[in-house]
């Protein structure tokens, strides 16, 4: 169970689209409402249907990666056979591929001339980042434009690049703010009994609801021609929605779990120590992630074998052969065995050092 556990979390980590939050949040802030994320695997015809799909019910289409060198870089490709075009070379672009590489002292390979093709039609956008430059085309009543999925290249070319001429086509205007209140405690459904009123369809502003590893967020997407507009139509639905659930709200915006937690623990003067077992220090680093946090949180054992939690933290082997490794009554035990351990070194050694070597 435990194995398994550890591959659906890497799996989760290597799949998060991190390019398409920060584009939606570039996106709103410049008054342009983003309907769909559309994730593709390295395959041309899934491609090719996702960009026509895309064509027929959005005005601009975003695409982040694809553009490199190798074989399974489809963009370029995909975007030439979905609007029924050949790929050209262009010189130009070309040039600047080859002066990227001799700027860092290195021989170019020849796979890399593929990056220098563009559909007909279509304008090359400029990397001043790296070697594969973006593409900006329409397809149908849309337009594309096509970026690298290395996130500092996309950052500054959709920010130099791509955005002004998307502002330039008369595509934003205005100023969309997203506020975000974070609830743990009970279920979705509950939360939106609650909130029924304020989540219908065609409330201004809207309020939508969002779930992700038990936590439950609202999301206030305001819409108004200043910021300031924009926040005096979020500011009485934000005090609404406090005001409904209480005890329940935890945080605001990108705040996790373990910003509360520490909170709490700042607030009331105590301090964390950890026992892990199948999430293998995950606690750890999700407290440690957030600045400060050596405040509060002392450390922690990843007992991730039976006898570690036996000689580490003391449970007793009868006990995990009765109740099996993952269970209620092992767990108390490991909180216990590292709560004994913290409470048998001397104040002096609680702030210079967390518990035992395991």
């Amino acid at each position: 169970m435990r194995d398994r556990l550890h591959r659906q979390r890497a799996d989760q980590r290597q799949n998060l689209d991190t390019n398409a939050q920060w584009l939606s949040r570039r996106l709103a802030e410049n008054g342009l409402a983003v309907g769909w994320h559309t994730t593709l695997a390295d395959d041309l015809d899934a491609n090719i249907d996702a960009f026509r799909i895309a064509s027929r019910r959005a005005k601009v289409i975003l695409v982040t990666g694809g553009l490199g060198p190798t074989q399974d870089d489809l963009t370029r490709e995909a975007l030439a056979k979905a609007a029924g075009v050949d790929l050209v070379f262009d010189e130009a672009s070309f040039e600047r591929i080859k002066a990227m590489f001799v700027s860092r002292g290195r021989a170019m390979p020849e796979r890399n001339r593929v990056q220098a093709l563009f559909p007909v039609g279509a304008e090359p956008i400029t990397n001043e980042r790296g070697t594969a430059p973006g593409v900006w085309m329409n397809l149908g009543d849309a337009v594309i434009a096509a970026m690298p999925g290395v996130p500092s290249e996309m950052f500054a070319m959709f920010t130099a690049s791509v955005l002004p001429r998307l502002l330039k086509l008369g595509l934003g205007g205005g100023v969309l703010i997203e506020r975000k209140i974070n609830t743990f405690g009970t279920g979705e459904s509950h939360v939106e009994e609650k909130l029924f009123d304020i989540t219908r369809r065609g409330h201004v502003p809207e309020v939508g609801i969002t779930v992700s590893d038990a936590v439950i967020s609202l999301r206030i997407l305001a819409r108004g021609a200043t910021r300031e507009e924009a926040e005096a139509q979020a500011g009485p639905v934000e005090a609404v929605i406090r005001g409904r659930l209480g005890a329940l709200v935890f945080g605001e915006g990108d705040e996790g779990l373990q910003h509360a937690v520490l909170r709490l623990l700042k607030q009331r003067g105590l301090t964390l120590a950890t026992a892990e077992s199948i999430t293998g220090g995950m606690i750890g680093q999700m407290l440690t992630d957030v600045p400060g946090s050596s405040d509060n949180f002392r450390g922690g054992v990843i007992a991730y074998t039976d006898a570690v939690k036996e000689r580490a933290l003391g449970v007793p082997p009868e006990l995990i052969a009765a109740h099996g490794v993952v269970s209620g009554p092992v767990a108390e035990a490991m909180a216990r065995g590292r709560a004994n351990v913290w409470g048998r070194t001397s104040p002096s050694a609680r702030r210079a050092w967390p518990g035992p070597a395991t």
